[in-house]
């Protein structure tokens, strides 16, 4: 890795998170957009056209590649731990999206298998990079509302995904909920305990496939830690994502994001405000580029990134014991894999 030019990236994944990763790869003074690579070579020549970046099917036009510095993987979920595998054995960083893989036994192969080498891996969980949420989590940390006690994270989406994602995102709790878990880990590590309570109310098409619409998780830390994740599929007030730290001494919040703070007061009502921001891509913008950041750091620097892959291993762990105990109707018991 040469220190005196920018570090030579390739994306896997020319779909809406890899334009994501495009754009701000794009715009990061210490990287260049080498190689875009997607099966569906259209959509890689499309992204690639504005970039200077090549368009390529395989991984193997992009391993061939000495000059290699960092992968962003942004491919199909079944995808993730070949790539992996394949950049870790190379010795070339990599940032990979959530989930690992849906199958818990593939991750842990996997983990086996890349035990032995070094180079920087960065799980997707852009939310722990957030500017309110990461402000929150440094304050507990410095311990200005004392013991955190309850921790309670929202997230609504605007809409329900289209028919065909939901039925290979691998549920409502491996898909979306595994955000929360994440972020309920970044505050409280040792989870020990997951239940969980699922609903169909309102999206025949989710209920057709097997899944939920509207869930509710309880998490317990190993310190008596009470943390509640409330999740549904649509909204209709827009993208809501919130979360509370609730301690000895205090409460610390972070509330929805709109475009503007500007209030309007009439006859009509008070208090009337902007929508909030629609979906991911914008409420989370700032976090996907710090993450970046954060992660050029770690290469630069030769040193771990966090989250990690075994962040992305017990998150999973999580989603699978919270979709057992909705199943089940009881609680599970959980310890770090």
């Amino acid at each position: 890795m040469c220190a005196d030019r920018p570090l030579k990236v390739a994306l896997f994944g020319s779909g809406r998170i890899g334009q994501v990763h495009a754009r701000n790869i794009a715009a990061h003074p210490d990287l260049e957009l080498a190689w875009i690579a997607d099966p569906f070579i259209e959509g890689a020549k499309k992204l690639a056209a504005g970039t200077g970046a090549k368009a390529v099917q395989t991984a193997d036009e992009v391993f061939e590649n000495s000059d290699l510095d960092l992968v962003i993987i942004g491919s199909p979920t079944p995808t993730h731990v070949d790539l992996i595998t394949r950049a870790m054995e190379s010795g070339v960083a990599a940032l990979c999206e959530k989930p690992i893989d849906l199958d818990i036994d593939r991750v842990l192969a996997c983990r086996d298998k890349i035990a032995g080498t070094s180079a920087p891996l960065m799980l997707g969980f852009n939310r722990r990079f957030d500017p309110n949420f990461a402000s929150i989590r440094a304050r507990v940390e410095a311990g200005e509302i004392g013991r955190l006690e309850q921790l309670t994270i929202i997230s609504r989406d605007p809409a329900p995904a289209p028919v065909d994602y939901i039925k290979s995102s691998g549920g409502i709790f491996r898909d979306m909920s595994i955000h929360d878990l994440d972020m309920a880990r970044f505050f409280v590590p040792d989870i020990i305990e997951v239940s969980a309570t699922g609903a169909n109310i309102f999206c025949d098409y989710i209920e057709e496939a097997g899944d939920f619409d509207s869930v509710v998780i309880s998490l317990r830390g190993a310190g008596g830690e009470l943390i509640s994740i409330t999740n549904s599929r649509h909204s209709a007030y827009g993208y809501d994502q919130r979360l509370e730290a609730f301690g000895s001494e205090g409460l610390l919040n972070a509330g929805n994001v709109a475009p503007t703070t500007v209030r309007k007061y009439s006859a009509a009502g008070t208090e009337e405000s902007d929508a909030y921001l629609p979906f991911f891509l914008e409420r989370y913008v700032d976090a996907y580029r710090n993450e970046l950041d954060s992660l050029v750091k770690a290469v630069r620097g030769g040193t771990s990134c966090s989250p990690n892959f075994d962040d992305g291993l017990q998150a999973l762990v999580l989603a699978n014991a919270a979709e057992e105990s909705a199943r089940s109707g009881r609680a599970v018991k959980v310890g770090k894999q």
